[in-house]
């Protein structure tokens, strides 16, 4: 019997160089988030702030068919710059920020040094910036979901409900405002989340620092102030500077009496920790090139 030996063929095609080599990490994260577990019904849950606020707009542009509702006591239903900085800075929004960062940002990158994933990244014409930014980018998605896009949503319902641009002609510095506060909160959490999904490679230890991290650092806050009842403290809690913050973003009133910039300057510092952290714990298992 002849035996043959089959060379090898050349390719003879051209390869083109991807604009987005981010993009696949991207699109891949974000179906497996939505693959997990009742993290779709958290996150319809998670549009109820933006259902609420809504129907405030509309019933403070028709407030005598609700005045059996309201009963004269309207003072709440003023929309204006305040309006949107509560929408934006409240506890309950902020909270459900950290529930989605659990489910969507826990594994991005533990599970990658868990299956020892990064050498196969890293050994494809990917480099290290593609790839932190196609794992943000899951989180963007996400965040942006929660606050940019209701944000503008909001301020363009204002508008058609009232049937003018006088709203936004008082306040034409507001959708600035309402982009860079989502921004701002966006990058944040995404290198918080990040930095901590490469500490472990247990996404379920992740979780739990995610979720404590930013709830220790408000009982911290809460322990200290009720003892010295120093407004200062509130720089140990995450979520108090992020509210000091949108509250300068939104040309409001701080809700604690020390200036919006320590709070800025703490959160920067975090980040540029986060960002710290994250590049030493990948470079430790990089491919040599």
């Amino acid at each position: 019997m002849t035996i043959r030996e089959k060379g090898y063929s050349h390719w003879q095609g051209k390869l083109r160089e991807n604009k987005f080599p981010w993009m696949p990490i991207t699109k891949w994260g974000i179906k497996l988030t939505f693959r997990k577990k009742f993290f779709k019904l958290l996150f319809f849950g998670s549009l109820t702030p933006t259902l609420v606020y809504l129907a405030g707009i509309y019933i403070s542009e028709r407030l005598e068919d609700f005045k059996f509702m309201i009963k004269g006591q309207a003072e709440f239903l003023q929309i204006n710059p305040l309006y949107f900085k509560s929408y934006f800075t409240n506890d309950l929004l902020l909270f459900i920020i950290v529930m989605i960062l659990i489910f969507c940002g826990a594994g991005l990158i533990s599970d990658d040094l868990k299956y020892n994933s990064l050498q196969l990244y890293f050994s494809r014409p990917l480099r290290k910036g593609d790839y932190f930014l196609g794992k943000m980018s899951v989180i963007a998605f996400f965040l942006f979901v929660l606050t940019l896009i209701p944000g503008l949503f909001l301020l363009i319902m204002k508008l058609i409900f009232s049937g003018s641009f006088s709203f936004l002609v008082k306040y034409p510095w507001l959708p600035l405002a309402i982009i860079g506060y989502s921004f701002f909160v966006t990058g944040f959490f995404a290198v918080y989340t990040l930095s901590l999904s490469a500490l472990s490679k247990n996404r379920r230890y992740v979780a739990i620092f995610i979720f404590g991290v930013y709830i220790f650092s408000d009982i911290l806050f809460g322990i200290f102030y009720g003892i010295f009842k120093n407004p200062y403290f509130a720089l140990l809690s995450l979520k108090c500077n992020l509210q000091q913050v949108g509250s300068f973003l939104f040309i409001q009133k701080t809700p604690y009496n020390f200036s919006w910039l320590y709070s800025f300057l703490i959160l920067i510092l975090l980040t540029v920790l986060a960002g710290y952290i994250l590049k030493k714990r990948i470079k430790e298992v990089e491919i040599i090139k």
